[in-house]
């Protein structure tokens, strides 16, 4: 009798330890990441540029949001906008000044449930050496076991807008614009134990 409630009683505290750890850390995939930035350039045209990304790693927790954070690298040597010389130009001074500030760097500071798998992702963006808020509109487009990776997974889309002068980038404002359209898409995997 007395093993039996230490059965049960193991039992209880495996549970309530198991309510607890409701958070799942997660490693965001580079090959399954793109953070596009988008600007309006004289009127005419509105490209766009991949920043690919690092590393970033995501704590998710589906059932208490305030739980969760995320934390993003972006190198700017992964800058791609499809034409080298705009490239090598946007990493130049004039603009991100790459060999002084070589990463552009995310960190969240409050994560809020919407509902309907939606959340407001507020978070700490530096760029060019300035730290300025940011708001992520985010949704969860999946959570589950990948089927190839046989791994916990989740995938967000997320978009925000921001000013660029407001990090020191104001280069060629307003004929090229200040605002900034960000839009992001990745995957996240619980990493495999080695």
């Amino acid at each position: 009798m007395r093993a039996l409630r230490y059965l049960v009683l193991a039992g209880l505290i495996g549970a309530a330890v198991t309510a607890q750890a409701d958070p799942v850390t997660y490693k965001l995939d580079p090959g399954h990441t793109n953070v596009l930035f988008s600007w309006n350039h004289f009127g005419f045209s509105n490209p766009t540029a991949n920043l690919g990304l690092g590393e970033g790693t995501l704590v998710f927790d589906e059932k208490d949001a305030a739980k969760s954070s995320v934390e993003v690298t972006l190198p700017l040597a992964n800058l791609d906008t499809h034409v080298s010389k705009l490239d090598e130009h946007l990493k130049k001074p004039d603009f991100f000044d790459a060999d002084k500030f070589a990463n552009i760097t995310f960190k969240s500071t409050k994560v809020q449930s919407l509902g309907g798998g939606k959340y407001k992702v507020t978070g700490d963006l530096t760029v060019h050496g300035v730290t300025k808020p940011v708001v992520l509109d985010a949704k969860l487009n999946k959570s589950g076991v990948h089927p190839m990776l046989k791994v916990q997974t989740v995938g967000f889309d997320a978009t925000a807008t921001v000013k660029r002068s407001d990090f020191g980038v104001g280069a060629y404002v307003p004929n090229v614009s200040d605002e900034i359209k960000i839009r992001i898409t990745t995957e996240a995997s619980v990493p495999k134990a080695d």
